[in-house]
């Protein structure tokens, strides 16, 4: 079944959104400058500038929890290895780093305990966002900073702080590429793997894949959902190929279950379409740098989002902001961009990339 979905308004507010993610995204990493550079930002008004350079200097000693699912998909494992691989960068800061778990009353008693323990500020990727909202709440309710990452609360003020990816924008980008690679053929053929249907970020995956294909004439010929596993990708791509004898193009929304896609795709002999990868895995990029294979591209879904969490709870209880904004505090959400990683710029991605 063809799918037709435009939406003027979320593609303009896409638009807006990369532009402002790509923004946060550089802020996050360039947090440093000279004290006359913080100076000429004042412009001589009396607004008082965070101290560019600052940032990863030592203040004051904070202790922050982090709690997450378990890593059992390599973007999961990925959450948790970059904020271990903080603890020995901030000497401030004590980093108490809770088990992963799928249990979501276990993760709720993770929380609790870090309220019980007087931490400084949790750092929260729920394994459900709405059941996880009242204990946040409550950890914010007890002068705890609280930063959500990648799924939100129901509630905002649950939070001080949300780091998010972008799903509609991963879709925007994958759409785009596909479009500039179809070249103005209306006529293309394109398949799409989304992940578990159920959850907003396949939908909003979906949605934005569907207005980027519209701005070029395009829309999805063929679409299956999968599972975000290895095995469910095999099983819904070897589907997939049976059914449709012709794909000119096949973006498929995660690079883990991309691996079965990949193995699918090997075992039924076909080569005439461009595959795009989604989250930007190691493996896919190695892939794109082989260029032997289908797989063209991938579009990032950071892996950093938490360890970006940890950096800006650090950040707000030292009273410190983001160096390179005017602003004296650090925003209330940061939206991560999703840039298309190709085999033209993949050297700057894959050395950050995580292992399917």
């Amino acid at each position: 079944m063809r799918l037709r979905r435009t939406s003027i308004t979320r593609r303009s507010r896409a638009m807006t959104g990369l532009v402002a993610g790509a923004v946060a995204a550089l802020t996050l990493t360039a947090c440093t400058g000279s004290a006359q550079d913080a100076e000429n930002e004042n412009n001589g008004d009396d607004t008082p500038v965070a101290a560019a350079g600052s940032n990863d200097e030592a203040g004051d000693s904070v202790t922050i929890g982090f709690s997450a699912p378990a890593a059992d998909h390599g973007w999961m494992a990925a959450i948790t290895n970059n904020v271990k691989a903080l603890e020995d960068e901030y000497p401030d800061v004590d980093l108490r780093i809770a088990e992963g778990t799928n249990d979501v009353n276990l993760q709720i008693s993770q929380v609790e305990t870090f309220i019980n323990d007087g931490v400084d500020a949790i750092v929260l990727l729920p394994f459900d966002g709405a059941a996880m909202t009242p204990i946040a709440l409550k950890a914010m309710e007890a002068g705890i900073v609280v930063v959500n990452v990648d799924r939100e609360f129901d509630d905002p003020n649950a939070a001080r702080v949300t780091v998010l990816g972008d799903n509609y924008g991963m879709g925007v980008s994958a759409g785009q590429y596909v479009c500039e690679q179809a070249d103005g053929n209306e006529d293309a053929i394109v398949a799409e793997i989304a992940g578990i249907d159920s959850l907003p970020l396949t939908q909003d995956r979906s949605q934005g894949f569907a207005d980027a294909l519209a701005e070029c004439g395009l829309d999805v010929d063929a679409r299956q959902a999968a599972e975000f596993t290895v095995e469910s990708g095999e099983e819904v791509a070897a589907n997939l190929l049976q059914a449709e004898p012709k794909i000119d193009f096949l973006w498929n929304h995660d690079d883990d279950q991309g691996v079965g896609v990949l193995a699918a795709i090997e075992n039924a002999g076909r080569d005439e379409f461009v595959m795009v990868g989604g989250a930007g895995s190691a493996n896919a990029m190695r892939e794109i740098q082989d260029g032997s294979g289908v797989l063209k591209a991938t579009v990032i879904y950071p892996s950093t989002q938490g360890a970006d969490g940890v950096k800006l709870a650090r950040l707000v209880l030292q009273g410190k902001a983001m160096s390179d904004l005017v602003e004296v505090e650090v925003p209330r959400t940061v939206q991560l961009y999703a840039p298309v990683v190709t085999s033209e710029n993949v050297d700057q991605y894959i050395d950050s990339a995580f292992e399917s």
